[in-house]
């Protein structure tokens, strides 16, 4: 078990949808020290999958990415620089891992920290509470836009 006084760093990815056509559109950070990120990612021309089921959830419009996004080389530089070698952890490993993936290949950089599903981090018993946890993280924090940095500052929270 870890220390309870230690913060993990914690990514958390909008993305345009789901299955293999998706890419993400927002990142989010927590680091261990407590500060906070975010970039927008401005998508390729390629990369042209949109579901509006996704966009009704982050309320994150094709339009704010084109004009307010960073491209994937600016987002990928941003957050190597950020969580230099860290293991960062992640509640949607799953999906997360695919979209940085995704993300650092377009770029053509090498990622530098390493991503875990934040259930490595506690057992069966403790999992199962995490999303009860969570929840009431964003109560505490007072969160109320459904954000990249926002989600990755609860999931800290409730880790």
């Amino acid at each position: 078990m870890s220390d309870p006084g230690l913060l993990h760093c914690v990514i958390d990815i909008e993305a345009s949808g789901f299955g293999r056509q998706s890419y993400p559109i927002e990142v989010g950070w927590a680091l261990a020290d407590g500060r906070t990120g975010c970039m927008l990612v401005r998508p390729p021309p390629h990369w042209t999958h949109w579901d509006d089921g996704a966009q009704r959830v982050h309320g994150i419009t094709r339009e704010t990415l084109h004009q307010h996004g960073r491209t994937p080389v600016e987002v990928a530089l941003r957050l190597n620089a950020e969580l230099g070698s860290e293991t960062v952890y992640s509640d949607a490993w799953g999906h997360d891992f695919a979209w940085i993936s995704r993300l650092f290949e377009e770029a053509e950089l090498p990622r530098h920290f390493k991503l875990e599903p934040a259930a490595s981090l506690f057992g069966e018993t403790l999992l199962g509470q995490l999303d009860e946890v969570h929840k009431a993280a964003f109560i505490e924090l007072s969160v109320t836009r459904h954000r990249a940095s926002n989600d990755a500052r609860a999931l800290q929270r409730a880790l």
